[in-house]
């Protein structure tokens, strides 16, 4: 099992940065991780995911060219830049980790975060 602990969300307005992390107990690079959100009255949906060597991300189409994933196992620790910021951005985003899958189907992801909350107003 794995437990993943999410910082670095807050209030920033629209065409700011900011970076989330994602702390794993035990060894993250036994796992793919990634990232959803889920913003208010709205389904939640796949952000981006990263093998467990980083070989591979997969970005949702709204955030591709802004947002940036990326781990260092040696920290147990996945992040994800999120640059040019929008008001459609703001949600709750949640960290997510598996052993093996890294598509977009949020149900196959194994273990997740509590989430934090990214608030971009405009």
């Amino acid at each position: 099992q794995v437990r993943l602990v999410e910082s670095g969300g807050g209030l920033v307005q629209a065409g700011d940065s900011l970076r989330l992390s994602c702390a794993a107990s035990g060894t993250s690079s036994r796992y793919t991780m990634g990232w959803f959100r889920q913003a208010p009255e709205k389904e939640r949906e796949f952000v981006t995911s990263i093998t467990k060597r980083g070989g591979i991300t997969n970005y949702a189409d709204s955030v591709k060219g802004r947002f940036t994933i990326s781990r260092d196992n040696a920290k147990n620790t996945v992040y994800l830049q999120m640059n040019s910021l929008k008001p459609e951005d703001t949600a709750v985003y949640y960290c997510v980790a598996d052993p093996g899958y890294y598509g977009v189907e949020q149900t196959n992801y194994d273990y997740w975060g509590q989430g934090t909350q990214v608030t971009v107003s405009s």
